[in-house]
């Protein structure tokens, strides 16, 4: 096949051997076959995204940190060189975060290097060898899909104590290997420490699996592993070996909504209060 423009650097640089055929092609990546030194590896190709998907990313991107003060000033006010970098910040993230998880011992793609904003990793394949379905495109007996959740649980429970969260995780981008699920796309991670949305983006994860293996094993519905861990997690209690029951006790307790607002109140005529302070001691200087 032709070589896309941006796989000939790493055939130039002797980096890859041949590119085989592409694999798959998405809103933000394209990913093909490739052989490297005798061995069938993937190729994830970005691309560029359009302001819209730019504007998107933010909510995934806070918290994350940044190389300088110029860069993060930069990116915070979304200029042209801001995006720049905030594209470049989005490509690089998956390969850093796949060594890391890889090191801790998660079921991901083994990478193998990231050259000309190209990432190298482990094809995931079936017993064929060929390219392993998605979790949403198998049929699994109850038994299976209750083995699987709990690979799957684990992984974000460890994924989590390392300060991360997958933030899209879902039936789509988990593979199915002959040894169990893989999880993959990891360019939108989330910081669990710096990022608001963070509990929010935890619990989608964690229900979307539990929703997809759920058809074959309906009792996986009324578990609730995401709140579980989230609270362990806020308490400093989360390790990865933690034993989790997947049950969680609820606050049904009304909010106090008068005491909320008489407090936010108090906060307010607090600093008017120190305002009015620092003006009069600016005046009187």
């Amino acid at each position: 096949m032709k070589v896309p423009a941006a796989l000939q650097p790493l055939i130039d640089d002797g980096v890859i051997d041949a590119v085989l055929r592409p694999l798959k092609s998405g809103k933000e990546a394209a990913v093909y076959t490739v052989l490297a030194g005798g061995r069938v590896l993937c190729a994830k190709v970005y691309k560029d995204l359009a302001q819209r998907s730019f504007q998107a990313r933010v909510q995934y991107q806070e918290g994350r940190k940044t190389r300088g003060s110029r860069e993060a000033r930069a990116m915070g006010k979304a200029s042209k060189f801001g995006r720049r970098q905030q594209e470049e910040d989005w490509k690089n993230t998956e390969a850093e975060v796949l060594y890391r998880l890889a090191d801790a011992g998660l079921r991901v793609p083994t990478p193998r290097g990231y050259f000309h904003g190209v990432l190298l990793m482990d094809l995931v394949a079936d017993l064929d060898g060929e390219s392993a379905p998605r979790l949403g495109e198998v049929e699994f007996p109850p038994e299976v899909a209750r083995i699987f959740h709990d690979m799957l649980i684990r992984d974000v429970v460890r994924m989590l104590c390392l300060g991360l969260i997958h933030g899209d995780l879902s039936e789509y981008n988990v593979l199915v290997a002959p040894d169990g699920p893989v999880i993959i796309d990891f360019p939108q991670v989330v910081s669990a420490a710096g990022n608001n949305a963070a509990r929010t983006l935890l619990l989608r994860d964690v229900h979307n699996i539990r929703a997809t293996l759920a058809r074959a094993a309906p009792e996986l519905a009324q578990t609730h592993y995401g709140e579980e861990m989230w609270a362990l997690y806020e308490k400093g209690e989360l390790r990865p070996d933690t034993a989790l029951t997947g049950r969680f006790a609820f606050d049904r307790r009304r909010a106090d909504v008068r005491a909320v607002r008489a407090s936010i109140e108090e906060a307010r005529q607090e600093a008017l209060i120190r305002r009015q302070g620092r003006e009069a001691a600016e005046q009187g200087d």
